[in-house]
């Protein structure tokens, strides 16, 4: 019974506003809700009809004084919150890339938040850790990674969970600049940390994300970015003509982040050209396949990453594409000293007996943040629930579907393909001006019926249309491209009057 009388201790004014036996009510409600709203998405507006600051008038400028129902809260939730959403697991969300998600990867996150621990060491929660440990090498398999990067029980290699990609190419970048700067300093002792770290550079495709960039900013390292040939993917002769230039200028290459999937266009650098350059450059070479890497369980798209027994890291999102919701992106390494003598801190309370019996991981010293949720048990049940085949069978759906959008594209000649359809990413244009399509997206934006999201390639405004949710069919395929072309029918009636 809740005391609200201001002039008792508050020991006495604390009330349990939810106990056991509504939590397994509430929680019940919560999971029908949850199906309810994915099995009827569709039926929202895909993008929201809201301005900016929107949500700031409609509750209170401070937080309540004293509880109020978990009633009123729920009908909040429809009232103030899904007004602004973005659905992006609606069939008609086609931006950005997926934001991958399914029963059993929900539940796996209710039990992990349920049983809350801080993975940040082996003795913090083995299970934590060692469940991730096999996860990393189960799906390091089905890609059919080289084994160096599998962990094994005495592996020198092995795989992490990091929150996004991004964080993955800050650490592999952080970690390629501590290596650099003992290698210079190992044959000129002479040399200060500050004087190396002037002359560090590293190196991307025009094409990379922009949190390539950003993880340079971040290192305090010099970034150039590298021309890409007429598929939007970077060769080998052009990282060596810049190569070449750079070390005659006296500065020191050290690192080459390759993207296999780019944002804008779903391009594929030549890593089998790229890796040996690395490796005679002494250079670290991280792959990026935040987006793609899903696919290489499929057979028939491994292909795309051979070259990977150059690189010393890897990663890609299953987050994305293989039915494991945000976040889980899976890093891997070639020589796991390599990133934990980078980052490696002991201090006391965070020592325990086992920490150097050699077959379990410190979790801590692979990661920018010291904790870390147990995020492994999503992997676990989504392989165990679906199998290698139920995720290979998904991703060939959607690549299909994404080759039926482009039939469609091909088949109306007021339009053209921008670049090659390798995965669930097609990139396609009105023929005509920048302007014309920027007032087709406009278009599609303001109808608020599918979402789509635009990029530049040679020059040109492009428009891409990503199969993202787990339920798009067909249907919702046809009824996009309906919508695209009366759209545009419109538009290039007004133009003409």
């Amino acid at each position: 019974m809740l005391v609200t009388c201001p002039c008792l201790p508050v020991s006495a004014r604390v009330s349990v506003t939810m106990d056991a036996a509504e939590f397994r009510r509430r929680g019940k409600e919560m999971v029908d809700y949850v199906a309810d709203y994915l099995e009827n998405i569709e039926q929202r507006p895909v993008y929201p009809d809201v301005e900016p600051g929107y949500l700031r008038s409609l509750i209170p400028t401070e937080a309540p004084l004293e509880p109020e129902k978990y009633d009123d809260i729920l009908a909040d939730v429809e009232r103030i919150i899904m007004p602004g959403v973005t659905h992006w697991h609606s069939p008609y969300f086609y931006a950005y890339f997926p934001s991958a998600s399914s029963y059993p990867a929900i539940l796996a996150d209710m039990l992990c938040t349920g049983i809350g621990c801080i993975g940040f060491s082996w003795a913090a929660s083995p299970a934590c850790t060692e469940l991730e440990t096999v996860m990393l090498d189960w799906l390091g398999k089905m890609l059919n990674l080289p084994e160096t990067f599998i962990a094994g029980t005495h592996g020198h290699g092995g795989g992490v969970i990091q929150s996004t990609a991004s964080e993955a190419t800050l650490m592999s970048m952080l970690a390629a600049r501590c290596k650099a700067v003992r290698y210079v300093q190992a044959s000129n002792p002479e040399k200060s940390q500050g004087e190396i770290l002037s002359k560090l550079v590293a190196y991307t495709s025009e094409q990379a994300h922009s949190s390539v960039e950003r993880a340079s900013l971040i290192a305090g390292v010099i970034m150039k970015k590298v021309p890409t040939d007429n598929s939007y993917a970077v060769e080998g002769s052009m990282l060596k003509k810049i190569l070449e230039q750079d070390k005659a200028a006296g500065l020191i290459p050290f690192y080459f982040c390759a993207t296999l999937g780019t944002t804008p266009s779903c391009a594929f650098d030549h890593i089998t050209e790229l890796g040996p350059i690395c490796k005679e450059e002494s250079m670290w070479m991280h792959i990026d396949a935040a987006y793609a890497g899903s696919a290489f369980i499929c057979p028939e798209f491994r292909p795309l990453l051979n070259g990977i027994e150059f690189a010393d890291s890897f990663n890609f999102n299953p987050h994305k594409w293989l039915l494991i919701n945000f976040d889980c992106s899976t890093m891997w390494v070639k020589e796991r000293e390599a990133i934990i003598g980078a980052f490696k801190m002991e201090p006391l309370y965070l020592k325990h007996e086992n920490q150097e019996s050699g077959i379990i991981t410190d979790y801590r010293h692979w990661q920018i943040p010291l904790g870390r949720r147990f995020r492994s048990l999503k992997m676990w049940f989504v392989f165990r629930m679906y199998g290698l085949q139920g995720l290979q069978d998904h991703i060939r759906k959607q690549v299909g579907l994404a080759k039926e959008f482009e039939s469609l594209v091909r088949a109306d000649n007021r339009f053209e393909i921008c670049a090659k359809v390798i995965m669930g990413l097609v990139c396609f244009r009105l023929k005509g001006s920048n302007g014309l399509n920027e007032l087709l997206l406009k278009k599609i934006t303001k109808s608020r019926e599918i979402h789509l999201v635009p990029c530049h390639l040679s020059g040109r405004f492009v428009l891409r249309f990503a199969i993202c949710a787990r339920s798009t069919e067909t249907r919702h395929i046809q009824q996009a491209w309906r919508h695209i072309t009366q759209l545009s029918f419109e538009l290039l009636q007004e133009s003409q009057e």
